[in-house]
């Protein structure tokens, strides 16, 4: 019976896996097609053919793109700027979390509805009230101008996936904490968050990723180069390289890496976090 099964499972196996093959190969192939032509030389682009290939491989390209698109300053910003949204949105979350499921007062699950609405909300929707407000403070061309909606419009997600697994937390861990005499901010950051690392790295990654390639808000907040991120190189090879297409795919490459690396390694925990919380949730 059991070799009658495998008979037959096995053709629907080679199926499956041949169409999931052509439906990864169909998703990477605009990455493919990208760093293909990024190690081109720019006249070689025009022949026929989806693919190029190239006589000599263009590693020049990425030569120009790293020194001439200030890419060292760019990254350094985004790294600065996504860091610091990762570690005020965790923190918040995990305390508006702690406050809405743990500690009883009427406005708690109000509060938690109004929290999770933002997820409705498009982040570019509040674009220009945002730089009216931000004009009139002085804080346009500032590090703040970024990071504030980029921890507002990343709460919503991490308050839900935070709660859901803090609901799961027995209660009888910060009861016998609170007998032994610890306080509030003890029991939320030294007993309850590293019981929840499966969220805290999922609400992580999942911002950073939302946040690394925004460009609209960076475009319309930011003026001069002390705090624009890693989208802008891109902008200033079309205009410096016009005509250098080869370039200007080496930098949008460059630019794509990071955000494409951290997924690739960190894709395990995403699919995680975000499963165990819903089902815990």
């Amino acid at each position: 019976m059991n070799s009658e099964m495998r008979k037959t499972s096995t053709p629907a196996r080679i199926i499956l896996f041949v169409g999931l093959s052509i439906i990864a190969l169909i998703q990477l192939f605009p990455l493919i097609w990208l760093v293909n032509f990024s190690l081109a030389n720019p006249n070689e682009l025009f022949t026929n053919g989806i693919l190029v290939w190239p006589d000599e491989i263009q590693w020049g390209n990425y030569v120009k793109a790293f020194v001439d698109g200030n890419f060292l300053l760019y990254f350094k910003n985004s790294l600065l700027i996504n860091t610091l949204a990762v570690l005020f949105a965790l923190v918040i979350s995990v305390m508006a979390s702690f406050a809405c499921i743990r500690m009883n007062w009427k406005l708690s699950g109000f509060v938690k509805t109004l929290l999770l609405l933002g997820m409705m909300i498009p982040i570019h929707a509040t674009l220009l009230p945002n730089y009216v407000i931000y004009d009139r403070i002085g804080l346009t061309d500032t590090i703040w101008a970024l990071l504030i909606p980029y921890i507002a419009f990343s709460l919503p997600q991490g308050v839900f996936l935070t709660s859901s697994f803090m609901s799961s937390i027995p209660k009888e861990l910060e009861e016998a904490a609170l007998i032994d005499g610890c306080g509030i901010y003890r029991i939320v950051f030294i007993i309850i968050m590293p019981l929840m690392k499966a969220s805290l790295v999922t609400v992580s990654i999942m911002t950073y990723l939302n946040n690394w390639n925004e460009f609209m808000m960076a475009s319309t907040y930011l003026s001069t180069k002390q705090w624009k991120t890693l989208p802008f190189a891109i902008l200033e090879f079309t205009g410096q390289y016009s005509s250098n297409y080869a370039v200007q795919f080496a930098v949008m490459a460059l630019t794509a890496a990071p955000a494409l690396i951290i997924y690739i390694i960190l894709n395990k925990y995403i699919t995680k976090g975000v499963a165990a919380g819903a089902v815990k949730g």
